[in-house]
């Protein structure tokens, strides 16, 4: 069937994921339940950071993405606006 045309680029790094053929319920658990298994299976996959991207790009609310939770992906983003708004400070004042 191939990939549609129109569909971005990026998405190959899909193909080679280790999630790829493994219960997407495993990384959706239910609220307190443990991510252990699907940070497990995030562990040792060669796109993992392609992965953790996509959903800092795409604002991924729900899930294990790269081997982080929603929190996790929310620290992150907000160390980066951080960073962001300091970088963007130092160029503005020189």
């Amino acid at each position: 069937m191939g990939m549609v045309q129109n569909e971005p680029e990026e998405a190959s790094w899909q193909m080679e994921a280790n999630c790829l053929g493994v219960d997407p319920d495993l990384f959706f658990p239910e609220r307190g339940a443990s991510t252990k298994e699907a940070k497990a299976v995030c562990r040792g996959c060669v796109v993992r950071e392609e992965c953790l991207e996509y959903a800092l790009a795409n604002g991924e609310k729900f899930g294990i993405w790269g081997g982080l939770s929603e929190r996790e992906r929310r620290r992150i983003r907000r160390q980066r606006a951080l960073a962001r708004a300091a970088a963007a400070e130092r160029s503005a004042s020189a």
